[in-house]
């Protein structure tokens, strides 16, 4: 007999936005809670592109609706960093989860797959950073980051890159580290930073007034898409992030122009109270 499955772990910098410890989440919110139809109802995304920067997205897997509407990969040869098309392959699944949770809650958005991660899901420093700068460049108004570097020697060049996209209405939505310790870009302040919650319902999301990590969203058991036509269930902050990034997104196409604190505000008015029961 098998029995039964064991309890996902949660990730680093979940703590927050788990069981007991939302009580800390209370807070007086200064404009009350805003209505999510005022905030993003009305709209499924149209107009809006969002850049994936991840293992690259399988453009013909249904769960993205052929929204893919461009495709290219990082290459370094030596010190140089080469983008190149692609062909619309995801390597690992991990780009291909994050736009499929993209496409769920954004239909109409158009996406932009920049691959930086190799089949190990790893990649070197120099190339995330040429994908973000690329990113940002791009002209996507969200960029999600399923993905996070703990180089201390490049920090000062991610802070830079993360104050560019906020001066350039350009909106970063990037998950924290599965484990322990700092990573970059997702601690800095003009970054909309993600981690996972307990509540297994693709709706609720949580604001937490004592960051670095700000809102908590599902990404404890998810039933995602994954190379090859298939789907995987799992647990992690890369896949909290696109549910932001999905929300972020409508916000985004319901009042065009909205600036990266502006919407990240919405996100926050729209949050559900910390008391939501896990499903």
């Amino acid at each position: 007999m098998t029995g039964p499955a064991a309890e996902p772990v949660l990730p680093a910098w979940s703590e927050p936005f788990a069981g007991p410890d939302r009580a800390r989440l209370a807070r007086a919110r200064p404009f009350g809670t805003v209505a999510r139809a005022a905030a993003f109802g009305g709209t499924d995304g149209g107009g809006q592109r969002v850049a994936i920067v991840d293992s690259g997205v399988e453009a013909a897997h249904p769960a993205v609706g052929g929204r893919v509407v461009e495709s290219v990969r990082v290459e370094l040869a030596g010190d140089d960093v080469v983008i190149l098309p692609d062909p619309g392959h995801d390597v690992v699944g991990h780009g291909t989860a994050a736009a499929g949770i993209i496409h769920s809650i954004a239909p109409g958005a158009d996406l932009l797959s920049i691959r930086v991660l190799g089949p190990d899901n790893r990649a070197k420093g120099l190339a995330f950073l040429a994908a973000l700068e690329w990113a940002i460049e791009s002209g996507a108004s969200v960029v999600n980051l399923s993905l996070s570097s703990k180089s201390e020697a490049l920090y000062a060049d991610f802070h830079a890159l993360a104050d560019r996209a906020y001066f350039s209405n350009v909106l970063l939505v990037s998950a924290a580290n599965n484990v322990p310790g700092p990573s970059y870009p997702s601690l800095f302040a003009a970054v909309v930073s993600v981690a996972a919650h307990d509540v297994r319902d693709p709706d609720v999301w949580f604001y937490n007034p004592a960051p670095p990590v700000e809102f908590g969203a599902y990404g404890l058991d998810v039933d995602v898409a994954w190379r090859g036509g298939g789907r995987m269930r799992v647990t992690g902050n890369s896949f909290a992030a696109p549910h932001i990034t999905g929300i972020a997104t409508l916000i985004r196409a319901r009042h065009l122009g909205i600036s990266p604190f502006e919407t990240k505000a919405f996100l926050a008015a729209t949050a559900n109270d910390p008391d939501a029961s896990p499903a």
